[in-house]
C-alpha cells in the first residue's frame, strides 16, 4: 500500500505577513484556546506545543505572543498595526527571542554558533513560511549535511537576555524550536529559569517528537497538541513552502512503502533492491533526507503501536497506511530500525560505500522483524 502527496497545488505569491491568528491555516480550536488563556490571564510561563512537523505550531506561537503584547487586541486577534505587532510581523520584537538547532556552516564565521548567528535566515524563512520543517531550516542556514544542536552556549545567551529589563511594556518570550535537540547540560542550565522565570516571561517549546524532549523540561510545561492538518489545509501549506519538492516526497514515500512491504512479505531480494535505489540517489544530502523521512515514518508507526496516535501527528490521508503498517511489525522493530537509521546517517560522510551501507541497513531491518 502506498499513497502520494496532494496534487494540483500551485505556488502562491508570497505576501506580507502580520503573524495574526486570522492568517493561520487549520487548528482553529487551538487558536481559540490560546486567546482564551490570554484573555483570562491564565498565561502558562512554560508551554510545550507538539505537532507533526509543518502543522502550524510556530505560526500559533508567534500569533499568541503577538496577541499578548498587542496594544489594541480585538475580536480574538491582535490589531496587526501597533508598534509591537509591526515588530512581530518582521520578527524583530526586542523582547522576543528564538532558539533553534544550529551547527557550524558556511553562513557564519562563529566557532561556536548560536541561533543569533543565523537569525537573519531564520527570520526570512519564518516570515515566508511559518509552517516550515526541519529540513527547510537546515537548508536556509546552510547546514544540510550536519545535525543541528541546541548547545549550552544557547542557554547562556538566553539567560543573559532574560536578565535584562524588558524594552516594551509586555511579555518577554523565548520560542524554542525543536527542544528535543537540546542536550542535558543545556537543559540543566535553563531549568531554574524555566521553573522560576522573571515576571511576565514566557517559554514556548515547539516539538515534533515529544517523547524525545528531556523530562526535566517536559514536566514543567503545559502541553498543547497541535492537530494534523486536513488534506485541503495541508495543500494550502504546501503552496507556501519555498523548498517544497513534491517529486522528491513522492519518490521517498513510494520507496519507503516498497521497502516496508518487501520486509513484511519476507522478500529479501526486493528489500535489497530498495536499498540499492537509496544508495543510487544523486547526493549524500538526498540519502540523508531519505533516512530522515524513513525515520519519521517509522516513528509514526511506533506511536500507533504504543496507543498514542494523537502524538504520532498523522494526516487524515495517511491514517490507513500507518495503521496497517503498525499491525504488521513487532514493537521492537521500530526502535531497532530507528537506531540503525541513525547509525547510517552518521556513516554517510565517511566515504563508506553507499551500496554496502544501505544494503546492510536493509538487512538489519529485515532481521529485526
Amino acid at each position: 500500500m502506498s499513497f502520494r502527496a496532494p496534487e494540483g497545488v500551485e505556488k502562491s505569491i508570497t505576501k506580507k505577513r502580520t503573524m495574526q491568528f486570522s492568517e493561520i491555516i487549520g487548528n482553529a480550536e487551538v487558536a481559540k484556546a490560546l486567546v482564551s488563556m490570554a484573555d483570562s490571564g491564565r498565561v502558562a510561563h512554560a508551554m510545550l506545543m507538539y505537532e507533526n512537523e509543518g502543522c502550524g505550531a510556530l505560526a500559533l506561537a508567534l500569533a499568541y505572543v503577538q496577541y499578548l503584547n498587542c496594544s489594541n487586541p480585538h475580536d480574538g486577534d491582535s490589531c496587526g498595526e501597533c508598534p509591537s505587532c509591526r515588530q512581530m510581523s518582521k520578527l524583530i520584537h526586542p523582547d522576543v527571542h528564538y532558539v533553534f538547532p544550529v551547527n557550524k556552516g558556511p553562513k557564519t564565521s562563529d566557532d561556536k554558533p548560536t541561533s543569533e548567528s543565523y537569525i537573519q535566515y531564520w527570520r526570512e524563512l519564518a516570515i515566508a513560511n511559518p509552517y516550515f520543517v526541519e529540513a527547510d531550516l537546515q537548508k536556509a542556514i546552510g547546514i544540510e549535511s550536519k545535525n543541528g544542536l541546541i548547545a549550552v552556549a544557547e542557554a547562556k545567551s538566553i539567560i543573559s537576555k532574560l536578565s535584562l529589563t524588558a524594552v516594551a511594556d509586555g511579555y518577554k518570550a523565548v520560542i524554542f524550536y525543536l527542544p528535543e535537540k537540546m542536550n542535558q547540560e543545556t537543559a540543566n542550565r535553563l531549568l531554574k529559569m524555566v521553573e522560576e522565570p522573571p515576571e511576565k516571561t514566557l517559554f514556548i517549546f515547539i516539538t515534533h517528537a515529544p517523547e524525545k524532549v528531556l523530562q526535566t523540561i517536559f514536566s514543567r510545561c503545559q502541553s498543547i497538541r497541535v492537530m494534523p492538518l486536513t488534506k485541503d489545509e495541508a495543500a494550502q501549506v504546501k503552496a507556501l513552502n519555498p523548498f517544497d519538492d513534491r517529486e522528491e516526497y513522492n519518490l521517498f514515500m513510494d520507496l519507503f512503502s516498497d521497502l516496508m512491504n518487501a520486509i513484511v512479505a519476507r522478500d529479501l531480494m526486493a528489500a535489497l533492491e530498495c536499498g540499492e535505489v537509496v544508495a543510487a540517489l544523486d547526493s549524500r544530502e538526498k540519502q540523508k533526507a531519505f533516512c530522515a523521512f524513513a525515520g519519521e515514518c517509522i516513528r509514526k508507526i511506533f506511536m500507533i503501536q504504543q496507543n498514542m496516535p494523537q502524538i504520532a501527528g498523522i494526516a487524515e490521508e495517511e491514517q490507513e497506511f500507518y495503521s496497517a503498517m503498525a499491525g504488521k511489525y513487532g514493537k521492537g522493530f521500530c526502535s531497532k530500525s530507528i537506531t540503525n537509521i541513525e547509525k547510517v546517517v552518521a556513516m554517510i560522510d565517511r566515504n563508506v560505500s553507499s551500496k554496502i551501507l544501505f544494503c546492510d541497513l536493509v538487512n538489519r531491518m529485515f532481521l529485526s522483524v
